[in-house]
């Protein structure tokens, strides 16, 4: 695990593997090394064709945390992160992960080819929009002390999941990992800022984003989100859309690794 410092100081630890053109991994909403084992494997899978830098957002695991959060400060993580692979560098974003790639892409950064995994933007009315107060209360219960209950407001209001599964889930092992970053959920809600509104994508994002980006959904994801998925690349001058028959929003790594590795060769 490297080390590499933030336009505002900040920490951020990233690891890299392999060998050849570089790509960065950037996580979703809670995902860091020490509950991520599926990005563990996507990197082995990669790593014999690409150096592959995977870094841990700010505010998860060994990375600091300089306050006030901001997302042009994760931008600026990312952008340290580039800078530390070689000053130019292909990006690939899972979730919201890919909604922070998609902006960092759009504020200018040397990204050379861009692959995004359902980043999730509301669209249409296929399925609520968040609540109003959703971003407010996100942040609010944490900093009361109630992670847990933050965990699963995420749960419920931006995954879906019906609030007696999420009551199950508070009783598994990994629950106590999603309360150590329970915090930065706020995060992701900010870098989401209003595209889970259910209005149609930002108009700039089809002359600020140019790179050749690559979407991907999974063929038995929730319809809401492959419709997301289609408009966005419709909307991006050099997007394309892959579906992947039979994956949903946990995608299988190794069905994965050999579609972005083909289109990351260029």
């Amino acid at each position: 695990m490297n080390k590499v410092t933030s336009a505002d100081g900040t920490t951020v630890a990233a690891a890299h593997s392999g060998d050849g053109p570089a790509v960065v991994l950037v996580g979703g909403a809670l995902q860091h090394r020490a509950i991520d084992p599926s990005t563990q494997q996507l990197v082995a899978l990669l790593a014999p064709d690409f150096t592959v830098w995977h870094y841990e957002r700010r505010g998860r695991g060994d990375s600091g945390d300089t306050l006030p959060y901001a997302v042009d400060r994760e931008i600026e993580d990312l952008a340290a992160v580039i800078a530390a692979a070689g000053g130019s560098a292909a990006v690939y974003g899972m979730s919201s992960g890919a909604a922070l790639a998609l902006r960092a892409a759009a504020s200018g950064l040397p990204i050379t080819r861009l692959a995004l995994y359902e980043p999730p933007l509301i669209v249409d009315e296929s399925r609520p929009p968040l609540p109003a107060d959703y971003l407010p209360r996100l942040a609010a219960l944490p900093a009361a002390g109630r992670r847990g209950d933050a965990v699963a407001l995420f749960m419920t209001d931006a995954v879906g999941v019906p609030a007696e599964e999420v009551a199950g889930m508070r009783q598994a092992p990994v629950w106590s990992a999603f309360e150590a970053v329970a915090h930065t959920l706020a995060y992701d809600g900010a870098v989401m800022g209003d595209t889970m509104s259910g209005q149609p994508l930002p108009t700039q994002w089809a002359t600020s984003v140019t790179v050749p980006t690559l979407v991907i959904d999974g063929g038995a994801s929730e319809g809401w989100a492959r419709t997301s998925v289609a408009e966005l690349a419709e909307l991006l001058p050099a997007g394309q859309r892959r579906s992947l028959d039979g994956q949903t929003h946990a995608v299988d790594p190794a069905v994965l690794a050999p579609v972005l590795a083909e289109f990351l060769r260029g």
